[in-house]
């Protein structure tokens, strides 16, 4: 698979916003209904390079921005200056820019988490929202790292290992076409296998990157023109701007109490690849209660974590499916 090119109406920009710059991916008619689209870690806009080009080819218009902390945007250094405030006030920035009431959102891995903050503190602005990978999840009783803590103790676990301040910093940075190599190309869990086999709590190893399996060349969804896109900005932005946002886990839980009971109203899907070892940490039942209108729960065969650049033509399919019924 080859990566798609643009959508002729694609335009690439800065906008200042919310106080940072964001490198923003925009296509489709300027009347058309906006889809927000949120990436994961460590991604980009261009995660989403088999989708812009789909939905703006349906009449929609897309958002698509490098998010605080990633490629062309705003890195800023301060740890509080990524946590969920400041993430979901990004995109509902990008929207006021763009002069629109509402939008549906779309996230990816840590995206889905951002676009389901967006759903639970800012309803008025979300007409509907998709999280791929990580499902829509109520607030705890308790923080995820003390939930993380009491699971895990002291066995590895890569949220536990990224708080520190630059020891995953450092060891991502190390080398980061190899890291982006092993993310990208081997974060998959085999079927029947278990969490560790994914890295992400395997047992042995120095650090985060030497758990990962070692990439046996590219998946056919991969080729390493697109690989280098990542190496290329991650070689040169570094990694401490997405692990920032692994650092304020408990400053969002801390600080959205009046989430607490809350539940989604509107429209709400969710997607994921039957071989993503997210759904071995996070499995959709813990949507139940919460999501109060989810119009489906998909998992798509044969695709690990990176659903959207694996199966693009199944999430395009999906995505628009939730679309057509609340674009107005």
């Amino acid at each position: 698979m080859t990566a798609p090119a643009p959508h002729p109406s694609t335009v690439e920009r800065t906008v200042a916003v919310n106080g940072v710059e964001l490198h923003v991916v925009e296509a489709g008619p300027a009347d058309g209904f906006p889809v927000v689209l949120s990436h994961g870690f460590p991604e980009l806009a261009y995660s989403w390079r088999h989708q812009i080009p789909a939905l703006a080819d349906a009449g929609y218009r897309v958002i698509c921005p490098d998010q605080r902390g990633y490629g062309r945007s705003s890195r800023p250094e301060a740890v509080e200056a990524y946590d969920i405030h400041h993430l979901t006030g990004d995109l509902i920035a990008l929207l006021d820019e763009a002069g629109h009431e509402q939008a549906a959102f779309v996230g990816h891995d840590w995206g889905a988490m951002v676009v389901n903050g967006v759903a639970a503190l800012h309803p008025d602005r979300c007409a509907a929202v998709m999280a791929m990978s990580v499902p829509l999840l109520p607030r705890g009783p308790i923080s995820p790292l003390e939930l993380f803590k009491m699971a895990f103790g002291d066995s590895f676990f890569y949220m536990l290992y990224f708080q520190e301040p630059g020891v995953a910093d450092a060891d991502l940075g190390r080398d980061p076409a190899e890291t982006m190599t092993r993310m990208l190309a081997g974060l998959t869990v085999p079927e029947g296998g278990q969490l560790d086999t994914s890295g992400l709590s395997a047992p042995e190893g120095t650090g985060f990157v030497d758990r990962l399996p070692k990439a046996e060349g590219l998946p056919g969804w991969l080729s390493q023109e697109e690989l280098d896109v990542y190496i290329a900005e991650f070689t040169r932005t570094g990694f401490t701007g997405g692990i920032s946002w692994y650092r304020n886990l408990h400053r969002n839980w801390e600080t959205t109490p009046q989430l607490d009971g809350r539940v989604l109203e509107m429209p709400a899907a969710f997607l994921t690849g039957a071989l993503d070892p997210v759904n071995l940490m996070s499995p959709a039942g813990l949507m139940d209660g919460y999501v109060q209108d989810l119009r489906f729960s998909r998992v798509v065969d044969g695709a690990g974590h990176w659903v959207q650049q694996e199966k693009p033509a199944e999430v395009n399919a999906a995505i628009l499916e939730l679309l057509s019924a609340v674009a107005h």
